[in-house]
């Protein structure tokens, strides 16, 4: 009859297989944890949120900033808030939503938004839009599209209107509507990394800069 046997090594080196294997699952889970729950980072990919958010930006959503969420259907589980005009918020895009996009949140739930000759009315009253940025002086009317123009539409409930900083070069709630709230991935708060891909070079000076929601806008510091 055989005998197998098994050397001290040989147990070792199991031990420390069987420690290292266990430590990068544990560090999976909590990875895919914080990405789910927590945090999640994202890239700027183009220029429809300037000034405030720039090609080449990198930043950290808070998961949470809402309430903890079902990743599958956006059902709330736990409610720690709602968004709040201005806040600058990250969710799956209505045409698509395998795409993510970025915008501000204009109108909430209720509310009436109306757009003439680019300035945004919300229940009847000029918006406080001062990250705003309009660099074509065309304006178009609205019978030819609603990018200067938009008549009255009412956000239902559980909804809120976008529209990019960026106006004249933005897709956002003036072409495809209003976004359910139970498409957020969460609020953007923060800037870790940028970079400027036309002068290959680090933007010092916005890392690490928040992005300021609610009764702010845009990104302070720097």
């Amino acid at each position: 009859m055989a005998t197998n046997i098994t050397s001290k090594n040989d147990l070792g080196r199991k031990s420390v297989f069987r420690e290292y294997a266990e430590a990068i699952v544990i560090a999976l889970i909590l990875a895919l944890f914080i990405r789910t729950f927590v945090v999640q980072a994202f890239k700027i990919p183009s220029g429809s949120m300037k000034p405030s958010l720039l090609i080449g930006d990198h930043l950290l959503v808070s998961k949470f900033a809402y309430g903890i969420r079902n990743p599958f259907s956006g059902e709330v589980w736990v409610n720690l808030g709602e968004p709040r005009r201005h806040d600058v918020v990250v969710f799956r895009f209505p045409l698509d939503p395998s795409q993510n996009y970025i915008k501000r949140v204009i109108a909430l739930p209720g509310e009436t938004v109306a757009i003439r000759d680019k300035t945004v009315y919300v229940d009847g009253v000029p918006l406080d839009d001062p990250w705003a940025m309009f660099l074509d002086p065309k304006i178009y009317p609205a019978a030819q599209q609603p990018r200067d123009n938009l008549e009255p539409l009412t956000v239902g409930p559980g909804e809120m209107f976008v529209l990019g900083d960026n106006r004249d070069n933005s897709l956002d709630s003036r072409f495809w509507g209003t976004v359910e709230t139970r498409a957020l991935k969460g609020r953007a708060f923060v800037l870790y990394w940028s970079w400027d891909w036309e002068e290959s070079r680090v933007r010092w000076s916005r890392l690490g800069q928040r992005i300021i929601g609610g009764s702010g806008g845009g990104v302070s510091g720097g």
